[in-house]
Parts: structure tokens; sequence; C-alpha cells
């Protein structure tokens, strides 16, 4: 059974940082691209960043780029977000996913397994 499970939100203040963890229960965790998706009250999920299965590759959205750093540790199963200097709408729910395909997918529909989320609130 796959689980992926997120940890790391959290209160903070425009400007500040926080550190997203998601912990990967998989088989062959290094067969799989790892993302990170946001979906903001009112608001369509929306891809953040991916990274690919050696962690040598990292594609991040717009909105992203310059501020986040998507890593991962094999090692570990864990795959990691870096979000520096947040703003307020980056305030959505985090959520962990997992896709067996290798080109840095970035739509929902291409990520088979997901997980519960963590809430991230950026205060002005």
């Amino acid at each position: 059974q796959v689980q992926l499970v997120e940890s790391g939100g959290g209160l903070v203040q425009a400007g500040g940082s926080l550190r997203l963890s998601c912990a990967a229960s998989i088989r062959a965790f290094d067969a799989y691209t790892m993302g990170w998706f946001r979906q903001a009250p009112g608001k369509e999920r929306e891809f953040v960043a991916a990274v690919s299965w050696s962690g040598d590759s990292t594609y991040y959205a717009d909105s992203a780029k310059g501020r986040f750093i998507i890593s991962r540790d094999n090692t570990k199963n864990t795959q990691y977000l870096q979000m520096n200097n947040l703003k307020p709408e980056d305030t959505a729910v985090y959520y962990c996913a997992a896709s067996p395909l290798a080109r840095l997918p970035r739509t929902n529909s291409q990520y088979s397994y997901w997980g519960q989320g963590t809430q991230v609130t950026v205060s002005s």
C-alpha cells in the first residue's frame, strides 16, 4: 500500500521560510518522479514543482521559481520543498505526489499517488 505523508506546514509571516517534507512508503521510491502541488481556497489544485527520480532535474511553476527548491533523498524515501520569501498568495494546502512518468509531469492526472496535504498559511 502506497502512503505519502506531508509535514512541515504551518503559519509564517510574509518573507519567512518553511520546509515541507514528504515521507513515502512506496516500493522503488527512486523509480518515481515526485512533485508538489497546492490548492488555495476556492481554487483548483495547481502544480508547484517536480523532481526527477535521481534528483538531477527539477521543474518549477513560475510562481515558485527563484523562491522554492525541491529536492529528494532516495536513501530516506523522502522529498522536500524549501520555501523562501513566502507571500500571502502562497497560502494553500500543499500536496505531495508521485508519478511513474519520467518527464517531470506537471498535471494532476499524471500523478498516481497523493498525500493528504499540509496547510501553509502566510500572514501579511
